[in-house]
Order: C-alpha cells, then sequence, then structure tokens
C-alpha cells in the first residue's frame, strides 16, 4: 500500500490518510470532514466491535442448537402498537428503484432511468479500493450540484436530464464488519460504514435539505446492509441522532431503509423498525446474500439446511415466500415500505431470443411481488425500469404504495423460515461449475476495482461469488452426491473444476489479454474462501489485502 501524498490530506489530531492519490480528494478529505469521522469513530467503535463480537457468539448458539427462533424478550415489540415516522415525500412513491456503484457513468444513467430512486452503492457493488471510495463521493456531489457528465470512449456524452425527473438518491455504506485501511484513527482503522455514512452526511446533508425546498426529491437517505441483529440497528440509530445534532440537522431528517439480508434479521423485523422509529423508511428483501447469510449459520445443520443449486432457488420457493410474507406484512403494520428483490438481468442488444426468456421471468417475478403486497422493488439496468413499473402500476395505479394491504395473513413460524428442504431441487455438477464460473469472474474483476459485473447476461455484485463459494463449501463438508453426474462433492473436484475455468478463459481471451488479467489472484482466492477447514464469514475480508 503506497502513502498518500500527505500535501493533499488535512492535518487532522491522530487522524492519518493512507492509499494512493485521488483526483479531487482534497474536496472530500477536508479537515472538517475528517474530523467527522474521526469523531463518529472514537464515539461509537467499541460498540461495533462489541456487535461484531456478539455476532460470532450467535452463529456458535446457532450451531449448537441447530435452529433460529424470535427473541422472547422483545415479545412486546412485536404485540405493541407503534409505527415508524411517516416517510418523506421523496420516499413516498418507491415503486422502481435501479441498483448501481457510484462510478462517473453509472451516476449519470442511474439518476436519468426512470427508476423512482437510486440505490448508489458504497458496498457490494463497489470494490472498496481507495479511488472508488473518494472518487464515489466527489461525483455524488458533482451529480447534487448538477456539474456532473460522462463521455465514453465512443465519443457519447451522457448528461443529467432536469432535476424534477430524476431518481431520488439512497446511499448504501459498507457494513460493520469492514474497516477502511487508507484512514487511521488513533492507530485503528476506521469502519468503512463511517467512512462512507461520514463523508456523505457531512458534505451533502445540509446541501441536500436546501435542494429539498425547491425539489421534493432531496434528502439525507441511507440503505443499510448486512445488518444481524436489531442491536446493530439501533448502533445505527444512534451514529444518525450523533450525526444530525453534530451538524445541526434536525433529528429524524435521516431515513434509512434496512436491508434483510441476514436469517438472524428475519427473526427481528419488528424489532429493526422499532428501534429505527424515528429514521426508518422500509426494510428490502436481498436474495443472494440471505442465502448466503442462512448458510452460513447453519453450515454445520445437516443435510435439511443443504441448498440445493442456488439458481433454483426462487423467491417462490417456500422458504423465500414465507421470509417475503413475514416483510410485507411487518412492513404495513408499522406503516413502512417494503421493498422487494433485484431483477439482475442485462438486457442483450444481440440475442433476441435470451431477452425475450429473461424479460418473461423478470415481469412474473415483479408481478408476484406486486401482488404479494411489495411497494416497489429493484432493477439492475434502466432498460428494466419500465419492465418493472409497469408491473407496479397494475396494482398501485396511482396510489404511490400499498401500505394499506396487509399482506397474506398466512402464518410465518420459524420452521417456515428455516424449510430450507422444502425448497426442493438438486445439487449437481452443472450447479457446482456455476459456482466456480461466477465465483472467478466476479472476483477477478472484484480485484481489478470493478464492483458489478456482467457475467452470463446478469449483473453480479458481492452477494452472488458468497452464495456461489459458501454453497461449495456447504456441499463439500456434508459429502453432498452430484444428482446429474453421481460424483461426490470434493475439494479436489473444485480444483479441478477450477483449473479448467483457467484452461478455457485463457483460450478464449488469449494469453496477452489473460495475463493481463488477475486470474491467478482471483483463483487462489476462490480456492481459500470456498474449500478453507474454517468458513471465512466474508471473501471480501481476505480479499482486502489484495487491493489498493
Amino acid at each position: 500500500m503506497a502513502a498518500a501524498d500527505q500535501g493533499s490530506s488535512p492535518t487532522v489530531p491522530g487522524v492519518t490518510v493512507v492509499g494512493p492519490p485521488v483526483p479531487r480528494s482534497e474536496e472530500v478529505l477536508t479537515a472538517a470532514a475528517l474530523a467527522f469521522v474521526a469523531d463518529l469513530h472514537r464515539t461509537f467503535d467499541g460498540r461495533r466491535r462489541e456487535l461484531l463480537a456478539a455476532r460470532r457468539e450467535r452463529r456458535a448458539e446457532i450451531a449448537r442448537t441447530g435452529t433460529l427462533d424470535f427473541l422472547p424478550h422483545t415479545a412486546d415489540v412485536r404485540s405493541g402498537d407503534w409505527q415508524v415516522a411517516p416517510a418523506p415525500r421523496a420516499l413516498t412513491d418507491r415503486r422502481v428503484e435501479i441498483t448501481g456503484p457510484t462510478d462517473r457513468k453509472m451516476v449519470v444513467n442511474a439518476l436519468n432511468s426512470g427508476a423512482k430512486v437510486w440505490l448508489a452503492d458504497f458496498e457490494d457493488a463497489t470494490a472498496p479500493t481507495w479511488e472508488n471510495v473518494v472518487s464515489g463521493q466527489v461525483n455524488l456531489t458533482d451529480a447534487f450540484e448538477g456539474r456532473i457528465d460522462f463521455t465514453s470512449a465512443q465519443g457519447k456524452t451522457y448528461t443529467l436530464k432536469p432535476a424534477a425527473e430524476l431518481a431520488t438518491v439512497v446511499v448504501r455504506p459498507r457494513g460493520w464488519h469492514l474497516d477502511e485501511r487508507h484512514l487511521i484513527v488513533d492507530g485503528a482503522p476506521v469502519a468503512g460504514a463511517f467512512v462512507d455514512f461520514g463523508l456523505y452526511f457531512f458534505h451533502n446533508a445540509a446541501r441536500l435539505i436546501a435542494k429539498g425546498e425547491q425539489d421534493p426529491n432531496s434528502g439525507p437517505y441511507f440503505y443499510l446492509p448486512k445488518t444481524e441483529s436489531h442491536l446493530e440497528a439501533r448502533l445505527w440509530n444512534e451514529v444518525f441522532t450523533h450525526a444530525q445534532a453534530a451538524l445541526g440537522i434536525p433529528h429524524g431528517t435521516i431515513r434509512a431503509t434496512v436491508l434483510i439480508e441476514t436469517i438472524t434479521a428475519a427473526f427481528e423485523m419488528d424489532e429493526i423498525l422499532y428501534e429505527l422509529r424515528d429514521h426508518a423508511a422500509g426494510l428490502n428483501a436481498g436474495r443472494w446474500d440471505y442465502l448466503f447469510s442462512l448458510v452460513k449459520n447453519f453450515r454445520d445443520g445437516g443435510e435439511r439446511y443443504v441448498l440445493p443449486d442456488r439458481n433454483t432457488v426462487t423467491m417462490a420457493s417456500p422458504f423465500m415466500a414465507a421470509y417475503t410474507r413475514l416483510l410485507v406484512r411487518t412492513c404495513h403494520r408499522r406503516g413502512a415500505h417494503a421493498i422487494g428483490g433485484m431483477a439482475a438481468f442485462i438486457p442483450s442488444r444481440k440475442d433476441p431470443e435470451v431477452n425475450a426468456a429473461a424479460l418473461v421471468k423478470v415481469r412474473a417475478d415483479k408481478e408476484r411481488e406486486a401482488g404479494g403486497g411489495f411497494d416497489g422493488s429493484w432493477v439492475a439496468h434502466p432498460d428494466l425500469v419500465p419492465v418493472a413499473r409497469a408491473c407496479f402500476d397494475a396494482v398501485l395505479g396511482e396510489r404511490p404504495h400499498q401500505k394499506e394491504n396487509p399482506g397474506s395473513p398466512e402464518p410465518v413460524t420459524p420452521a417456515h423460515l428455516l424449510d430450507v428442504a422444502g425448497a426442493g431441487g438438486s445439487c449437481t455438477r452443472a450447479g457446482l461449475h456455476n459456482a466456480v464460473q461466477v465465483g472467478i469472474r466476479y472476483i477477478e474483476a472484484w480485484l481489478r476495482g470493478l464492483g458489478a459485473v456482467a457475467i452470463f447476461h446478469m449483473m453480479e455484485d458481492a452477494a452472488t461469488a458468497e452464495i456461489s463459494r459458501s454453497q461449495i463449501w456447504q456441499w463439500i463438508h456434508n459429502g453432498v452426491l452430484l444428482a446429474d453426474t453421481g460424483e461426490k462433492a470434493t475439494a479436489e473436484l473444485v480444483r479441478r473444476l477450477v483449473a479448467e475455468e483457467l484452461a478455457q478463459l485463457e483460450a478464449e481471451s488469449g494469453p496477452q489479454a489473460y495475463a493481463a488479467g488477475r486470474w491467478t489472484e482471483a483463483a487462489a482466492l476462490f480456492e481459500q474462501v470456498a474449500l478453507a477447514e474454517d468458513f471465512p464469514d466474508f471473501l471480501t475480508l481476505p480479499a482486502l489485502a489484495l487491493i489498493d
């Protein structure tokens, strides 16, 4: 890791910026902004680390008991008659949301996409190089100031539409588990969450509030990833309260939507909304990370928790349907938005048959969500915005949401949420091969600084790589027999598939292009996180040492 040009970094007691120089970093890493982030670190990092330790303790308890249940000591919260704060105008209609990283082209295309909301992603869709972290902040501020554009290599120029036509920006900072090793306070790395939230809020909260007086599509809004308990939501609420007070922003101005993408959080939806009730905007159903969390937590739970090929597990699978029913019911009872999952398909300009087949599935998925009570949903590509919008328009009409819809009355019990075996399906060599292909291709791109990657007509992010490698780990450690070949899933078989994939990639791209990539490192990291004896909690943790 190279030291940054200290001449471009302001002097703040106890704060050291380390990393490669980034253009315009002086606009982001001001003395005041760094002091604000350092204050968040000093005030809350001890509690963050306690909660990360609590995750490990809970995982050990799951390994011991083989199950989960709703928390007995928070029963009064689940039965209580309370609601979250009313949604601000900018977050009242969320029928279509687009997601993507904060690179300059994506900023323009996402804001212009016709979606109601853009999830500006510093988390799973961003490889956290220091350049990506800092330039993403620059790009967002430029967008709010109306001075952003982008010219492609082909000479095409992208500029912003009028403000009234732009999507509302909702920023997703990194999860609690990731450190930002390029920013050191008192000798310790600052949490990526504090960096992403802190820099964005410091530079833009007042600007967004001022804009909101003329433009109702503005405000300091956030998506919160990887939350595992209501205590983690409580910490975010404390951070929000502290940050608003520090900058003189009225309490409750911040609004946050929490991704229910861990199995433990699924058992605490009411409690999570309650902890954030002054700042809560809704909950979101995150498919791949949810499956990854289930595998991670129940990886030693035996055959009944073995997940079949990930591509055969849809949101209509019984245990996933139970999770979404509970999410809609919980949100609407509490006056919060229920936001559905991702349509990750990337339309092809060259293959109409692929498009036609995929769009049938996308449309069915969005119709199911709208019919099931969701107030909106995610897409990964601008071409899918009208498809998703049509599905929600058909149900919502002129209404901005359907919070009056209580959702399905069908019961949701712990057994329903944990009924992985009820999904059916099988474990196959084809599925194993696909997991290897996607995992290696994604990690290689991530090591080059790309967090959102087109693979086999799908826009993939870190969550896809996580479920791919965790599924391989689970199959091997449970001695799974592959249904299509009768082979046993073993580390040796996976290594053979990895070698075959690398040979195929070199043949496809040619020796020179292959050598210019980071395929060998990607394959080694993939084998490390998929084949290790002890399950690594997140593949991004060992990967961080491999990027600048």
